[in-house]
């Protein structure tokens, strides 16, 4: 079941009714049916949640949207926009690594994992947590998007400022609720080839991010990826 994988204790505490709740079930048949016609499905099981475990709720201090998990073999691991250190950075993280040097000067990393960000309190969050191999989109409106939803929710009610990134108008749709008297919102557009030169570049939204953490007592965030 989906509640048994890897997930920290503070959202399964958090998100126990949507775990519970009859989509929950309707979104594990699913994934047992594709499994059981031999389809391929990415992430692994056991990193469905892995943004979820590796970041606590409590620790949660930037939240980066994405949409879905990368469909090549090899690249999802349950991160959005991050791949293994052995996979070739995607044309969109290639951008932000590149806005990254622009901003606050940054060596380019030589890889796209991102779990050092995961692990500092950067919740990097698709808005579906599977697909499958070679089909972009192939499991969404089954369930992932009311789950992920939950998830914002729990961030947003947070007491702790938090600062949202919201890249493209899939993520700005998604976290429209989002309470701005108290969290910092970032829109820019996507970083994706096709939109980068429409305003994410330039867009100096890390700088923005550690300078309203550091302005309520947060502990900013180290975006070198080593």
């Amino acid at each position: 079941m989906l509640k048994d994988l890897l997930i920290d204790e503070s959202w399964k505490t958090a998100l126990a009714a949507e775990f519970s709740a009859p989509y929950m079930v309707q979104l594990e048949d699913f994934l047992a049916a594709e499994k059981a016609q031999g389809k391929v499905i990415y992430p692994r099981e056991n990193e469905y949640f892995l943004a979820l475990n590796l970041t606590p709720l409590s620790d949660v201090r930037v939240v980066i949207l994405g949409q879905d998990p990368y469909h090549g073999e090899g690249q999802a691991h349950g991160l959005c926009f991050s791949v293994r250190p052995d996979v070739a950075p995607p044309p969109s993280l290639v951008n932000i690594y590149k806005e990254l040097k622009d901003d606050l000067g940054l060596a380019l990393p030589s890889h796209g994992f991102l779990e050092s960000w995961a692990r500092q309190g950067v919740l990097l969050l698709n808005s579906v947590l599977s697909v499958e191999q070679a089909k972009a989109a192939a499991h969404q409106k089954r369930g992932w998007e009311r789950f992920t939803d939950a998830v914002i929710q729990c961030v947003n009610a947070s007491d702790q400022p938090v600062v949202f990134m919201l890249w493209g108008a899939y993520a700005q749709k998604k976290a429209a609720f989002v309470d701005e008297t108290k969290h910092l919102v970032l829109r820019a557009p996507h970083p994706s080839p096709l939109s980068v030169y429409r305003g994410y570049f330039g867009c100096k939204h890390f700088s923005q991010a550690n300078a309203f953490l550091s302005q309520n007592g947060r502990n900013v965030i180290n975006w070198q990826v080593d």
